[in-house]
Formats: structure tokens, sequence, C-alpha cells
């Protein structure tokens, strides 16, 4: 079940009250209705206190809905928490659901009310249903008194170990409520997080790391053993657990890997060149050269990439910042499409992400270069959002798109919205310092602007112009001389000090125009706002130090009124000036140096991005966005000089799978010791029990089902740590990860193939074992030759301990399984050997011993009662991959043989057939790109040469995940790439399942409700038999016939390959042709889409 699900049916109750409150709100209100809005609460709490206090269910439920509803409108409802309180052991479910919403809202500040209940709470704890302990844990949480710490740090251990994955998901909420009411709790709160962090279940993930962050961050110790984990169960996590997580595992890389950027220094081709000359660099560049990524690392980056197309914009932020804090340069660039996909969002949304595409586009330009379009400004965008985009658009540019760039600019000036428009005079400023080409273009548009009706637009202009001109003074007099004939009708203080700052700077080049703005000054200084007075009082003492004769009177008056003046600031100016530049005996030898002192050359000011030093913070975070440090900011450590032991995240297994693989062959021989002296029901019977449940993949077969699939995930782990591969899937299973794994697995499909099965299978089907292609006889003979194949392989391996040694005697008995014809294909006879010509099969004789000790062998520890089987019926439809016209000669068709999957049980087993339909041979054909990223697809061994008009069967594993989403991939040959996909059929994604009607029966009640999928359809009369029905059922799924006693009724059993869940049919005959079809399942997905297939075969005549 989904987070969402659960949360909504936890919360039900509450939106269930706020629509009864809703609909009672008319009839709630007594005389004073007409006056509802100024009425006050007292007479509608008196009325909520009596339904409370009443005998009535009905009334209760209907008293705290409309409680739930006022709380959730924002209004105050905590004098009726006595009232609420009598009703917490209440017997009626979703009456207690809504006095915990209650409690929880309130526990808070009513501690002493509440504690009176503390002991419902603590039986609530082991109440049956499993919101009702979830919400007891969390109001007991939310009761914020250190006495009763101790009753809740009890409460959470027992809630990390119980059964429901949303109660251990709640105790971990409550450990950082814990923590935060009592820090001293830290030992004992940290144990619980380091057992919930080894919880299996994508529920309780997020929650857990949430709660590291809080208590422990600085504890990288806990995440080694589950790092992997964490990484594999990230695509299925809720969408807010996959931010803490993501962002949790971007500090931990920091601290384990090696820096890949290292790798990007030595590709860079400037740098070549310029080692190249010098042998001592080209000798370090060699040293460098060997940086291999840590399989850990690639595995966090290939699992987050998914991520990137998530509808929540929190997640695609917190991948998007972990590409750039830790994968190689040249790969952030894959995030570019879902940030700009981004500004389609909120306002909000596009004002983070916009700063954080800012801050990106200042180091690395050609990322976001070829979407420049996706930041021009529109009309509706807010102010803030427009200043971002234009700060955006300076970033990118340069030579290349600089005119398109100006043309944008130009129609941005004219825009109403003022402050943009002098935000756009600073970009056209920046873009002319940072590009020399358009220094001069920018200057005579600039100055263009200074004759705009709007005083901003020509501040603004003053003030960039001013910055402009100090890199090239000598060339720009004119403009110095037409600012001055403006200033007069400039009104804005900074415009207007930006002038007179440039007739004092320059004034020896404009000599005769400097004194004449000095003297309109001197009429106007009383007036003037401080910024201009400052710099007119400068202004004078540069020109009493260049052309005294002109303006010793006028520095004289202006230094006097200064020296009066309000302001200290510009007294103190005064004061200084006076003394510096009028010779007197107090100055000393300071006037001296006054020339030197203000005429001084200044350097030109460097127009910088305002997100220049933004980059020092996490990308999507608070620090980041207000640009500084914010309480609870963790900083990005640098990467480590070398990277720590990667041996830390192995999860050892290795001891426990070498004790079981000798245990296996013991525990053969009293096996088949005792199926000797069974009579011959209980051999079938024990040949049904062999072919069992693919999800089963346990070592032991004493273990129970969920130790099982724990001893799988851990010894496929170790051989994570062993690949340099690291995964080919997200969940992290390898098919053969343990040595006793893969004999298990021999064992199994050895066990599949039994006398029994095989007359059925010439009798209901022309297709052999793997579903290779017609069989002339029936298919014992292959069965034969195969188990012994396969009982030689199991001795070759039983002698090894080790996974990479047990491959290689596997590889070395496959040669031994021979080809009776070309489509003809043995159950060993993999894709390695499928290219090799077909020759005639050597005899092999099949003893009834043997044949007893493969049906007698159990390895599972699914009940008799429910087993997967394989399937009994088997109509190969063949559908094309690839025409021999687009394959440049090479065709290819493919078909589900409907048989468990060699290389992973999660997988669906696909038969491919290349033909090679042209007249020269092809070379090295082989799998190519998949897609999506997250497809895992076992692909077939390179077939090294196909010869004209030869054929080859091979095989493919492709984990759908339960979906019917195809399976994108190309097939390549040595020369070129074809684009091909496979879609599944919704029924080839079962596997059939063999249970007796009872089972079958409790296994349905268990999926009613919103599991339960049914139509009534219209029978074709031709399918109105049994044997007719079982036909168009299994000809679209594959799975296995339930016996029943009932004539009208049919019944089907299956499960999901992917995810073992249990999908059942039922098929009740009704009158005139008329029939009622049912599918229960988890998977409603599924359901709608097989009914739909089942209705369109059972229709057709």
């Amino acid at each position: 079940m989904s987070t969402t699900a659960l949360y909504n049916d936890q919360q039900g109750g509450a939106e269930a009250a706020v629509e009864a409150g809703q609909e009672t709100t008319a009839t709630s209100s007594s005389s004073g209705a007409a006056f509802g809005l100024f009425s006050t609460d007292f007479k509608k709490n008196e009325d909520l206190k009596e339904m409370l206090e009443s005998n009535k269910e009905s009334l209760k439920l209907e008293a705290m809905k409309r409680i739930v509803q006022l709380i959730s409108k924002g209004k105050n409802a905590s004098d009726l928490f006595p009232a609420v309180v009598k009703n917490v052991a209440s017997k009626n479910i979703e009456l207690k659901k809504l006095v915990y919403v209650y409690l929880v809202r309130y526990a808070e500040e009513q501690q002493d009310l509440a504690l009176l209940s503390i002991s419902t709470f603590q039986r609530a704890l082991k109440d049956p249903n499993q919101f009702i302990r979830a919400s007891a844990l969390r109001v007991l949480s939310s009761i914020r008194v250190p006495i009763i710490v101790p009753i809740m740090m009890l409460a959470i251990k027992e809630a990390a170990s119980d059964l429901s994955p949303y109660v251990r998901k709640t105790s971990a909420h409550a450990i950082q409520k814990l923590y935060s009411l009592d820090a001293d709790q830290k030992e004992q709160l940290i144990e619980v997080i380091e057992k919930l962090l080894k919880d299996k279940s994508t529920l309780v993930a997020g929650s857990v790391v949430m709660a590291f962050e809080e208590v422990c961050p600085d504890r990288i110790d806990l995440i080694h053993i589950n790092y992997r984990k964490l990484c594999n169960l990230l695509v299925d996590v809720e969408e807010w657990g996959q931010v803490v997580i993501i962002n949790m595992l971007t500090r931990y890389a920091r601290t384990q890997f090696a820096s890949p950027w290292k790798e990007d220094g030595i590709l860079d081709e400037n740098e070549k060149a310029f080692y190249d000359s010098d042998s001592e660099e080209k000798q370090g560049q060699r040293e460098a050269k060997p940086y291999i990524m840590d399989p850990d690392h690639r595995l966090l980056l290939r699992n987050t990439k998914p991520l990137l197309q998530s509808r929540n914009t929190a997640v695609v932020m917190a991948v998007a910042q972990l590409y750039w804090h830790l994968a190689p340069k040249h790969e952030v660039s894959i995030v570019t499409k879902s940030l700009v996909r981004l500004l389609r969002s909120h306002r909000e949304v596009q004002y983070v992400v916009l700063q954080n595409i800012a801050t990106m586009s200042i180091q690395r330009k050609g990322m976001f270069e070829p979407h420049m379009k996706s930041f021009y400004v529109r009309s509706t965008d807010a102010t803030h959002i427009k200043t971002l985009k234009l700060e955006i658009l300076t970033n990118l540019a340069n030579e290349a798109n600089i005119s398109t760039i100006l043309r944008e600019f130009q129609t941005y000036v004219k825009s109403q919205d003022k402050a943009f428009a002098a935000a756009t005079i600073q970009a056209i400023g920046r873009c002319a310092t940072n590009i020399s080409e358009v220094t001069d273009t920018c200057l005579n548009g600039l100055v263009l602007l200074l004759s705009n009706r709007d005083e901003t637009v020509v501040a603004e202009s003053v003030v960039v112009i001013k910055k402009l001109l100090q890199t090239q003074p000598t060339q720009h007099c004119d403009i110095i001389k037409h600012m001055a004939k403006l200033f007069d009708n400039i009104t804005v203080p900074m415009a207007r000090a930006s002038i007179l700052w440039l007739m004092g700077e320059y004034c020896e080049r404009v000599p005769k125009i400097a004194p004449d703005v000095l003297r309109k000054m001197a009429k106007t200084f009383t007036s003037e706002e401080d910024i201009v007075k400052l710099q007119t009082v400068n202004l004078a003492a540069k020109l009493y130090l260049t052309n005294s004769k002109q303006t010793k009177l006028l520095t004289q008056y202006i230094l006097n009124l200064g020296k009066y003046d309000q302001n200290y600031d510009i007294r103190d100016r005064t004061r200084f000036i006076r003394q510096l530049i009028v010779p007197s005996e107090k100055s000393g030898a300071l006037n001296k140096y006054a020339r030197r002192i203000l005429l001084a050359s200044k350097p030109a000011p460097v127009l910088e991005s305002a997100f220049k030093d933004r980059d020092r913070f996490q990308l999507g975070t608070l620090s980041h966005s207000l640009n500084i440090k914010t309480t609870g900011y963790q900083e990005l450590s640098d990467w480590p000089a070398v990277a720590p032991d990667p041996s830390v995240r192995n999860v050892e297994v290795i001891e426990p799978v070498q004790e079981w693989a000798p245990s296996l062959g013991k525990a053969k021989k009293p096996k088949s010791d005792k199926f000797y002296s069974d009579d011959e029901e209980k051999e079938e019977e024990g040949s049904g029990s062999g072919s069992e449940d693919s999800s089963s993949r346990s070592s032991s077969s004493s273990s129970s089902e969920e130790s099982g699939s724990e001893s799988e995930e851990e010894s496929s782990r170790d051989l994570e740590k062993t690949s340099s591969d690291s995964e080919k899937s997200s969940s992290g299973s390898e098919a053969s990860s343990s040595e006793s794994e893969s004999q298990q697995k021999k064992k199994k499909r050895a066990k599949k193939v039994t006398p029994r099965k095989s007359k059925q299978a010439a009798a209901d089907s022309d297709s052999d074992e793997n579903g290779n292609g017609p069989v002339g006889k029936t298919s014992s003979s292959s069965a034969e030759s195969s188990s012994d194949s396969e009982s030689d392989s199991e001795e070759d391996s039983s002698s090894d301990d080790s996974p990479a040694p047990q491959k290689k005697t596997v590889a070395k008995t496959k040669p031994k399984v021979e080809v009776k014809s070309k489509k003809e294909v043995s159950l060993l006879d993999l894709d390695d050997f499928s290219a090799a010509p077909p020759s005639a099969p050597k005899s092999s004789v099949f003893s009834s011993s043997l044949l007893s000790d493969l049906e007698g062998l159990s390895l599972s520890n699914v009940s008799s009662a429910m087993q997967v089987t394989t399937s009994s019926f088997g109509p190969v439809k063949t559908y094309e991959l690839l025409h021999h016209m687009t394959g440049k000669g090479l065709s290819a068709k493919y078909h589900f043989p409907r048989q468990p999957c060699l290389y992973q049980p999660s997988m669906v087993a696909v038969q491919v057939i290349l033909t090679n339909s042209s007249d020269h041979s092809l070379e090295e054909i082989h799998i190519g790109d998949q897609s999506p990223a997250s497809l895992n697809v076992h692909c077939f061994n390179t077939v090294e040469r196909l010869e004209p008009g030869a054929s080859v069967s091979v095989s493919l594993g492709i984990d759908f995940s339960d979906s019917t989403q195809a399976a994108n991939f190309q097939l390549c040959t040595k020369e070129d790439q074809f684009s091909v996909s496979i879609q599944p059929a919704v029924g080839e994604l079962l596997m059939p399942s063999t249970m007796k009607e009872p089972d079958f029966c409790s296994e349905q009640k268990k999926l009613m409700g919103m599991n339960e999928t049914s139509a009534t359809i219209a029978m074709a009369t031709a399918n109105t038999s049994k044997q007719n029905i079982s036909k168009q059922v299994l000809s679209v799924a594959n799975v296995g016939v339930v016996s029943s006693d009932q004539n009208n009724l049919q019944r089907f059993a299956g499960r999901t390959i992917s995810s073992g869940a249990l999908v059942l049919v039922t098929l009740e005959l009704r009158e005139s042709s008329t029939a009622l079809l049912t599918i229960n399942t988890e998977k409603t997905v599924m359901a709608s889409m097989l009914l739909r297939d089942l209705k369109q075969a059972l229709c057709q005549a």
C-alpha cells in the first residue's frame, strides 16, 4: 500500500468531517443563523459537548466530525478537550481515529488532561488496528512532559519492531519529538535509528533518515552498511522521503568518495596542449589519469537519475543539486532539461529553481545555453522572476549570442515595470564589461536612453555609463559633455551624484564645463540630497587643485555651506577637505599630497553577478536562497584526498552461505529415500509441490518466507561488493548471487520436468520446455537430456565454495547439451551457445531413481495449497521485433515462452529468433542502450557471426516491474544500430499458481473492495463450455486453473512475476450466455487491463 493511500486512509475521518461539517452548517445554527459570522462559539461548543456525552455512537461521531472541521478551518476547539478525551477508549474505530486526530492537535496545550488518559494510549499501542497503534504513539509523543519520557521511549522501541511498516514509520517520527524534548536520550534513540535503518520497507526509509538527520547527522558509520539498500529503495520511497534521503546521501558521498572532477581536468583539451609543452606536467598528468569511479558512487548517480522525471519539484531539485555536487562535470548537463521543465510551475517554484540556475550558469554557461529562450521574460512574470531571468541571460551572454540578448534587452528597457527596466540597464552594463566587442554599442545605447522620459531609466543609465567610462575615459569626452547638458533635467540623487563624480574625475578633459556645473551646484547646495552634497564637495576640491583661478571662491563658498550642514558626515567631510587642500599652519605636510590623494587613478569597477559567491552554499538549501548561513545548515565537506575504505559498505553474508551449501547435499538423500517408499499419489503431489513460487528464493529449506527473501537480498549485496559494475537492477538482487542459490535454481528447473507434465505438454502445446519452437515428438526426451545435464552441473558445482568458480563450471557443462533442430533448444542451452550449428542429440538414460529424486526434492517453504507452476497451456504468439527491411537484412521475432526466467525470478522470459535475410554474414549482434534508465534487462551474449539465411534463438530476461510499459533498447550489429521495443501483454506478466478451492476463497476474501474489479460480459456461444473457457483465458493470461465442484464457476489463479502479488480470476456463468467476470488483486491497474483482454477473448466466437 502506498504512503498516500495509508495517509488518506488514516485521514479519511478528517476529510469526512469537513464534508459533514459543510452539510450540517445550515442546520447547526439556531435562531442567529443569519448572523453566523458574528455569533460566539459558546452555544455551538455546548451543543457539541452534549453530543459527545450522549450514549449514541452516531451523535458522538457527528460531533467529532464537526470538531475536526473546526480545527481544519483554523478555529480554536481546545475547550472541548475534556469532553473529547473521555471518548478515547471508544470501541468505534472511526470515532477513535477522529479523537486521536484531535488529541494530536491539542495534547501539547492540555498536557495535564492528556496525562490522565495515558494508560488508554498505552493500551491502544497493542490494538489490532495498525492506524490506532500509530495514532496512539503519535498522541503519546505529542504530550511534551518530561515525566513520561521513559514511557515514550518504551513505546518507540516497541513500535520500531511492529509488523506494520506504517507503525514503524510513526515511531521514526516520534524519535524526533522525543529528542527535542529530552536530548539526553540520544544514545538510546540512536540504537532505535540503527535498527530502523535496516528496515526494508520503503514506507519507513524516508522517515528514519529524517530522524537520523535530526538526531545524529554526524554518525556516518550507521549509513555504511545501509548505503546500497537506500540507493536501491530510493525510486520506491514516497516523494518527501526521497528529498531527505538524497540530501543525506549527498553529504555522505562527499566524505566517502574521491573527487570525480579530477577526471574532467584531465580531459580538458587546453590543458592537454599546455601539458604537452612540459615533460614534468605530462608525467603528472599520467599519474592523475587512473581515476576510476567507485561502483557505489556510480550506483548513487544511476539510481537518482530516473527521479529527474518526478512530478515533485523538490525531488527534481534535490537530484539536480546531487549531480551538481557529486557527478563528473561532463555528466551534470543531464539535469538541465528537468530544471527547465520546472519553470512551467508556480512562481514560488520558479523563484527557487531560477536562483539555483543562476548559480549554476555562472560556472557552466554551456549547460543552459541551448535553452536560452526558456529564460526570456514574459509580461505575466512577477518582478522578482523577471530579475532572476535577466541575471541568467546576462550570465549566458557570450560573443555568439550577445546580439540576440541585446535585442531582447532593448525590449525590456521599455517595460512599465521600472525596477525591471533599471535592472535591465545594469545587465547591459555587465554585458558591455564582460564582452569587449560590444562595449561601444552598449555605451551608445545607454546614451540614447539618457533622453528617455522616465527618470528611473535615465538615472540608472547614468550610473552604468559612469562605470563603463572608467574603463576607457579618454575616448568618451563627448559622452561626459552630453551628460553635463542633461544635468539640470535629472532629479534622481544617485544619477546627479554620478555625473558630479565624472566631472570631478575627468575635470581636466572638460575644463570649461566642470566649473560651470560647480557654479550651478553652489546655488542649490542646501536643497540637495546628502549623497549629492558629498560629491559636490569632492568636485570643488578637485577643481580647486586643477583650476584654482576660476574655482577658488566657489570652493570656499561650498566648504562654508558644508561646515554648517545638518548632516555630520557632510560637516566632517568639509573639515577634512579644507585641511587637505587649503595650506595652513595646522595642515602641515599633508596638503603636499592632496593632488595625489584626490586625483589618483582609480581602478575600473568590476560588474559582477549577485550570485557569484552563493556557490559556497549547497544548492537547493535555504542558506543558498537567502545567501546567509541559516540555523541547522550543514556544510558540504570537501572531497577527501584519498577515498576511505569502500569495504565498510559490504554486507557480510559469505559465511552463512558456505555453511548452507553442504547441508543441501546432505539433505538430498533422506528426501529421496522418503519418497521411494511413498505411493504414486504422494509422488504426484510431491511433483506439484516441487514447482514452487519464484518469489521464495531462500537458500534454507527450513526458513520462513520472509527470512528467505532477506537472505537473498543479503547475498545479492555480497555480489555487489565483488563486482566492479555494482548492480544491474534497482532492487540490487542478482540471480546468481551465491553458489547455493544457483544450485537451488537448477534443482527447481529439474524438478519441473516430470513425465506427467511432459504428457500434458505434448497433448496441449506445440512448444517445448523453453518455448523455442514446435517440437515434433513429446518433450520427454528433451526433459531427459536437460535433467541429466543439470544433475551433472550440480555435481560439478557442489565441490566449489565461491560464486565465481561455480559460474565457470556451469559454463563448462553447457556444451554437453546438444540441439535437435534449429528451433528446438534444451533447458540449459542459453544464448551463449545459440550461434553454434545444430547437431543431433546423444541418447541419454533417464533413470526412475533420478526422476524420484527430482520429484521429491523441495527447497520451498510455500505451502502445498498454493504454489507456482509452469503453464500447462502455452499457445505461442509470435510478434515482430525488427523487419528485415528496417534491419538491413536482420529480422527478429519474439514470443513469451511462459517459463520461469533462468537469470532472475523477477524477470519475464522472452525468446527472440534472429534471422539473417541478407546475402552477407552479420557479425557481433548484441543489445545496446536501454530505456527507461531503470529498466533491468538480462541481455543475451553477443552472437559473433550469423551466416546468410541462418536463424538463431536467443533468450532475454526483462523485469517489467508489473507494468506494460514497453522495454526499449537497441539491437546492434557490428555496423548498425536499430531501435526496437518489446511491449508485453498484461497476461504475460503473470505466472500460474496452483491452489485448492478453499484457499482460493479465503485469499479472495482478503482482496475485496478496491482490490476487486468485475464486469458482466456477453459470452460467445462457442465459449460456454468449461474446456473452451479455460482455453480462451489461458490464451490471454498465464494463470493456473483451480479445480471447482461447481459447474457454473471457473476459477484461475496466478501471481505477478515481479512482485509476486496474487491475481485471482473468477468466471461465473449465468443465464442467456452472460457471465460475471471478477478479478481480485492489489494491482488494480493490471486488473482493469486484464479484465479488458479477457472480456475481448471470451466475447469473440
